[in-house]
C-alpha cells in the first residue's frame, strides 16, 4: 500500500483523560442480530463462481475492493462467511417505549472523524450523512471514589487550555500530557509503510508499553491516564503490546490526540442511521456479487489462477484479496502453504478484547444536569462511557466499553451479570436515574465466530521487527487488505476504506 499523508489536526490539551478514544472506528461490542442485509446472494451460498478477482470478506475493506475493481470493469464475487454484510460494523435496532421508529445505535465500529478523508469521500459517495457525537456539557471524572466535573468551569478567554486538564489529578494529568506530546514526537520517526525501519525500530519493538509508562510516567495518576488511552483505543493492555506497535498507530493518526479526542478527534461524528449502512449501500450496488454465508476453506493457487472454496461452492479467480482480520486469515488452508514469516506474522497479531455495553432511558437526563455524558474513571469494569442518543433525542443512551483485563474479566459473567455491572458503573457516575434502563445492549466480538475480537489486531513485541514485511505482502495470487494493513488511520474504518482501494488498484493491475 502506498505511504498516504495525512494533514494533523492543531494540537489539542488533555481532556482529563482526553474523553478518551473509545474504540478505535472499526469496533466495539452489543447483543443482537443486523438490521437488514444487502440485495445479495441468498444466505447458505452453493454452486461454482468464476470471475477475475474472488474477494473473501464483505466488511468496509473487501467491498471497498469490490467497488472500485467493479468501477474499472472487472468481474468479483465477494464471499463473506456471515448472514450480513459489514464486518466489525453493525446496527442495532431500539425498540424501547418512546424510541422513534427507526432508531438504531451501532454494536460494532461507529465513528469517523476530521482527516479521514476516505471513509468521509466514500460516506458523501453513498449519499449517507453524518452528525456530531454529543459533546455540549461538562465531563466527569470518577478517580479514588470521588467524581468530579470539568471542562467548562474555569475561565479560558485565551484559550489556553485550562479546563481541559482533570480537577482530581492535575499533576498527574500534566503529567500525562507531557507523555503525549513525547509520544507524538517519537511516532513521527516512524515510517508508516516500514516501521521496523525506523532508526529505533530495535529497542522500541523489544519493549512493552507497559515498561515505556514505567519508565517515563512517574505519578500514579499520569500512569492512569496513559494506561487508560491505550486501552481505550487498543482494547488491550499496556503489557500486550510494543512501544513500537503503539507509535506506528500514532503516526498513522497523526497524533495521539486525533485519536482520543472527541471534537476534532476520531470520535467527533456518527453515520445517520447507523455505520453498517457504508457496507449495506455499497453491497446494494454490487447486488447478486456479494455471496453471503459462504465461510471460506481453502484458497488454492495454481499456474492459471485461483480457487477460493467452503464446503459447498468455490470461486474461480485470477487473484484474490483477503479481507479478513490477520487471525482469522489464518485459519483458512492453503495450498501451497503460506511463506513460514506470514503465518508466523498471524500468530503473532491477536486481537483485542472488549465487549460494548449500552443502556436505553427514556430521555438523555444527564444532559438536564449539565453533562455530556463522557466519563473516565479508575474503576470497571466500565471506565469510559459516551452520549450515543440518536440525533433526536428521542430516547437517551449510554454507551459504555469494557476493555482489555477488564472485557477478559467480564466475558466470563453471565449476560444479566454483565448487565448488572454496567448499570452499578453508570449509577456511579450519574446517579441513580441511571438505575432503572428501558433496555440493554451487548455485544462482545470476543464471542463472534469470524471476528473473534476488537478493535483490531495487535501486534506483540518484537512482532514488526522479524514480521512486518509480511502483513501486506502478495503470496502469489493472494493480495491482503483490512484494517490491520491500512498505513493511514491503521484500526479505524477509513483504514479499511484505503486498504480495499488500495488492494483493489494492485490488482487491477496485474489483469
Amino acid at each position: 500500500m502506498s505511504e498516504e499523508t495525512i494533514n494533523p489536526k492543531r494540537r489539542t490539551l488533555l481532556k482529563g483523560a482526553l474523553t478518551l478514544g473509545a474504540g478505535a472506528g472499526l469496533a466495539a461490542c452489543g447483543r443482537s442480530s443486523p438490521l437488514a442485509t444487502a440485495d445479495a446472494a441468498t444466505p447458505g451460498t452453493s454452486g461454482s463462481y468464476s470471475a477475475d478477482v474472488a474477494i473473501v470478506g464483505a466488511g468496509i475493506a473487501g467491498l471497498s475492493a469490490a467497488r472500485r475493481l467493479a468501477a474499472a470493469g472487472k468481474s468479483v464475487y465477494v464471499v463473506e462467511a456471515r448472514d450480513r454484510v459489514g464486518g466489525r460494523t453493525l446496527n442495532h435496532a431500539v425498540t424501547a417505549p418512546g424510541a422513534s421508529p427507526g432508531t438504531i445505535v451501532e454494536i460494532g465500529g461507529q465513528w469517523v472523524g476530521p482527516t479521514q478523508d476516505r471513509v468521509l469521500a466514500l460516506i458523501d459517495e453513498l449519499g449517507l450523512k453524518t452528525f456530531k457525537t454529543y459533546d455540549d456539557g461538562n465531563y466527569l471524572d470518577y478517580r479514588n471514589g470521588q467524581k468530579l466535573a470539568y471542562g467548562h468551569l474555569l475561565p479560558d478567554p485565551l484559550n489556553l487550555g485550562l479546563n481541559r486538564l482533570p480537577p482530581t489529578d492535575p499533576v498527574g494529568a500534566a503529567e500525562a500530557e507531557k507523555a503525549i506530546l513525547q509520544l507524538d514526537q517519537m511516532a513521527q520517526q516512524v515510517p508508516l509503510d516500514a516501521p521496523w525501519t525506523a532508526a529505533s525500530a530495535k529497542a522500541w519493538d523489544s519493549m512493552t508499553f507497559q515498561t515505556w509508562i514505567d519508565q517515563n510516567v512517574l505519578t500514579p495518576g499520569g500512569q492512569s491516564l496513559i494506561t487508560l488511552a491505550i486501552e481505550s483505543v487498543f482494547s488491550v493492555e499496556p503489557r500486550d503490546t510494543s512501544l513500537l506497535h503503539v507509535l506506528f498507530y500514532i503516526a498513522s493518526a497523526g497524533t495521539l490526540e486525533n485519536l482520543i479526542n472527541t471534537a476534532g478527534g476520531a470520535q467527533d461524528s456518527r453515520v445517520v442511521g447507523g455505520s453498517q449502512r457504508i457496507s449495506l449501500a455499497m453491497a446494494a450496488q454490487l447486488g447478486n456479487r456479494v455471496l453471503l454465508g459462504a465461510p471460506v476453506t481453502h484458497i488454492d493457487q495454481d499456474e492459471s489462477g485461483v480457487t477460493v472454496r467452503g464446503e459447498q461452492f468455490s470461486v474461480r479467480a485470477r487473484q484474490v484479496i483477503v479481507a479478513v482480520p490477520p487471525t482469522i486469515a489464518a485459519r483458512i488452508r492453503y495450498n501451497p502453504i503460506l511463506p513460514a514469516l506470514r503465518d508466523q506474522m498471524t500468530q503473532r497479531m491477536p486481537m483485542g478484547s472488549v465487549i460494548k455495553v449500552q443502556c436505553v432511558y427514556p430521555k438523555p437526563f444527564w444532559r438536564d444536569g449539565g453533562y455530556n455524558g463522557q466519563v473516565t474513571s479508575d474503576t470497571g469494569p466500565v471506565r469510559i462511557t459516551f452520549d450515543n442518543s440518536p440525533p433526536d433525542a428521542s430516547v437517551g443512551i449510554l454507551l459504555g466499553f469494557m476493555e482489555g483485563s477488564d472485557g477478559r474479566a467480564a466475558s466470563t459473567l453471565t449476560a444479566d451479570q454483565r448487565r448488572q455491572a454496567t448499570i452499578d458503573c453508570f449509577v456511579r457516575y450519574f446517579g441513580n436515574d441511571a438505575a432503572q434502563p428501558l433496555d440493554y445492549i451487548e455485544q462482545s466480538w470476543m464471542n463472534e465466530e469470524w471476528t473473534r475480537g476488537c478493535y483490531g489486531g495487535v501486534f506483540a513485541p518484537g512482532a514488526w521487527l522479524d514480521f512486518g514485511a509480511a502483513l501486506r505482502a502478495p503470496v502469489g495470487r493472494i493480495h491482503w487488505a483490512g484494517t490491520e494493513t491500512a498505513t493511514v488511520w491503521n484500526g479505524y474504518m477509513d483504514g479499511a476504506v484505503r486498504s480495499g482501494e488500495a488492494a483493489a488498484s494492485a490488482v487491477a493491475a496485474l489483469l
